[in-house]
């Protein structure tokens, strides 16, 4: 699914795609772990063709000394933009 884009704006870490409506939301079912540890990366948004595009959750390796921050979206004048998911050490 693709979204209509307000803006583009280009920051330090990151490019940001800013939209007025929010993609329709996918619930993708969390299947069994493929093996002990195993973390549960959820449902995130990715820039293509100037809008988002869906990536369903999956199954990823434990990285030693991270955890996983989900992505999340956030909200600024311009409109709403996705910040993804990424490993943060512990």
């Amino acid at each position: 699914m693709f979204v209509l884009i307000a803006s583009v704006s280009i920051s330090q870490a990151q490019t940001r795609v800013y939209v007025k409506v929010r993609p329709t939301e996918v619930v993708t079912t969390r299947t069994t772990a493929p093996h002990t540890n195993y973390v549960w990366v959820g449902d995130e948004w990715t820039v293509r063709n100037g809008g988002y595009e869906h990536v369903a959750g999956h199954w990823v390796a434990p990285r030693a000394g991270y955890v996983w921050v989900p992505g999340h979206w956030a909200t600024e004048k311009r409109g709403d933009y996705w910040i993804p998911g990424h490993w943060r050490r512990v």
